[in-house]
This record gives C-alpha cells, structure tokens and sequence, in this order.
C-alpha cells in the first residue's frame, strides 16, 4: 500500500505539473519579452537579434526589446540569463564563443553551455572567410599551403583575438597541413582587417560582413570559407575543406533561455523563430551580412551545441591554448 500511494502521489504530481506547464504556454506570452545580446551595439549580433525581435513582436502582440550587456568574450550576458527565471521571458543571442568556445578558454567558467540553458534554436551560420592581401603571392588554398611550407614560421595570420573562431579556423588549417604559420591576435577584427589591406599582416580569418566589401573593391582577395560548404553569396569562393580533406569549422548565432524553460514555450519560441527567418525580408536583411539562415529545431540545436562543444575542447587542447 504505501508503495501504491508514493506511484499515485507521483503520478499526480507529475500531472500537475504537466498541466501547469500548458497552462502557462497557453497564455504566453503576455508580457514584454527581453532578448540579451552579450555584445556591444552594431556587431553582427545586434542584427540578428533586432531583426527577430521585430518579427516576434509582431506575432505576439508584445513587445519585444533587445539588451545589450556586454564584457567577458560574452559571458556578463550569457551569464545573466542562465541565472534568470525560466519562463521564456529571458532570452540570448548565445554564439559559438559563448556556448562552445568559452567554456575551455577561462580558468573559472560562469555557467555550462550545455546544463545552464534550454536550447531553442540555432538561427544562423556567421561566415567565415580567408581574407589574403592583394599582393600575396597564393591565389587559392592549395598555393597558401605550399607557400607556407616553403616559409615555415614566417607566414603570421591575424584574428579577431586568441580563442575566436577565426583563431580556431587558422589552428585548424595548421593542425591538418602541418604548416607553421603564426597567430597575430587582435582586439577586434576591425583593426586587423586594417592592418590587412595596408599588408602589415598578410593573411586573417575573418568574419565575411567584415572583408565582403574590401574584397568588391580589390582590397583583399578571398579564397576559401571555413564552413562545410559554399556561401550562397559568394558561390565561387570555395570552401577550405574542398582543398584540405577534413576541414569544417562552423561559426553561429542561436537563442537559447535558461535551463529548465517548459516544452510547449520553447516549441512556440522555435516555431516562430524559425518562421522569422526563412521570411524573404529577413533573409533579405541577414545574407548579405555574410549570414547563412540555419534555423534548427530545439533538438537538433541542443546535440549541435554538445558536438560543437566537444570539438572545440579538442581542438583547443591541440593548439595549446591556454585558459585566461
């Protein structure tokens, strides 16, 4: 018997959670709903995240503001909603640096990528191209490589700073060529896209939205994307992997709540975030800023944020890099 009653009281609780739960879905959302963007104003993410919130605003007749709060490679605002109430009122644009990358590079994380947030959607892929000044000597991949083997140690690249994906992107190519190429940080991809055109560096990884315009005018040649395969914008550039086997690195944007966010909210978060962005104005708006639409279910964000985060691990620990 008392077995018997601990299963009905469980059964019972369960069921009203259940029903609270889809209580709760049914009337959301009927209050303001806040996007976090872990990044100062005008970034790439400030886009994404805008752009959405206008569209969620629309659908759900409330409004829908963006915040930015900024500091720590992202993590002040990551942080900030893994600690929020998980009612789908908090949210945040997280990126692969937030929720893949940062985990490894800081002696003493804030918050578990994977534990500390419910998974909604990744929205899009943020480009990363191969940007090479105008004067060097390799018009592809296969020369680059070939040259920095025959300068082993004398070809710098730079980056938007140590541990960003486009460091990993120059860490992966030289992991898989055994080329010596050297890393250059920067604080910002802006100063190193300087640098580039004016051939103080001679190569970077950089975010697309950061060099596509250099590039239209001869100021800097592209010649390869990290991505697993060709960017609709720039169908000629070819992707780095088609030249060294084995070569994929993704970079992306996502909207993720704080753990424990019920099911039913999520599901109407991802049904409605998703729909925003295969909307022909936003892709419109996205695309040429080097932005490729992903919009993946909750599920499938959730086993990419683990995988990605695995990977990243792995190839942080190859390249040395050490946590700060």
């Amino acid at each position: 018997m008392p077995m018997r009653n601990a299963i009905w009281t469980f059964v019972a609780m369960s069921l009203a959670a259940v029903l609270a739960s889809t209580a709760i879905a049914q009337t959301y959302p009927n209050r303001t709903i806040k996007i976090v963007v872990p990044y100062p104003p005008g970034a790439s993410t400030d886009a994404v995240a805008r752009t959405i919130a206008q569209k969620l605003s629309d659908v759900f007749a409330q409004p829908v503001i963006v915040e930015n709060r900024a500091g720590a490679s992202g993590n002040i605002g990551a942080d900030f909603v893994a600690k929020s109430a998980p009612d789908g009122y908090t949210l945040v644009l997280g990126t692969d640096a937030t929720h893949a990358t940062n985990v490894h590079v800081a002696k003493n994380p804030l918050f578990d990528p994977v534990k500390d947030f419910t998974s909604i959607t990744i929205a899009v892929g943020n480009v990363i191209a191969l940007a090479v000044h105008p004067s060097f000597p390799g018009h592809n991949v296969a020369e680059l490589v070939e040259h920095a083997k025959r300068n082993p140690g004398k070809l710098a690249y730079g980056s938007s700073g140590s541990g960003s994906p486009h460091h990993l992107a120059g860490e992966l190519l030289r992991q898989l060529t055994g080329i010596d190429i050297v890393h250059v940080p920067y604080k910002g991809g802006g100063i190193a896209v300087t640098d580039l055109m004016g051939g103080q560096i001679p190569m970077m990884f950089a975010s697309l939205a950061a060099v596509v315009q250099q590039a239209k005018v001869g100021k800097v040649r592209l010649i390869g994307v990290v991505e697993s395969s060709r960017f609709a914008g720039l169908p000629d550039v070819p992707t780095i992997g088609e030249t060294v086997r084995g070569f994929e690195l993704a970079s992306w944007l996502g909207f993720f709540g704080p753990a424990g966010v019920p099911a039913p909210i999520v599901a109407r978060l991802n049904a409605e975030i998703v729909k925003a962005l295969h909307a022909p104005d936003v892709r419109a708006r996205l695309e040429p800023l080097g932005m490729s639409i992903m919009a993946m279910s909750s599920d499938a964000s959730l086993a990419m944020v683990k995988a990605e985060t695995d990977k990243r691990g792995r190839l942080i620990k190859a390249a040395g890099i050490q946590a700060e």
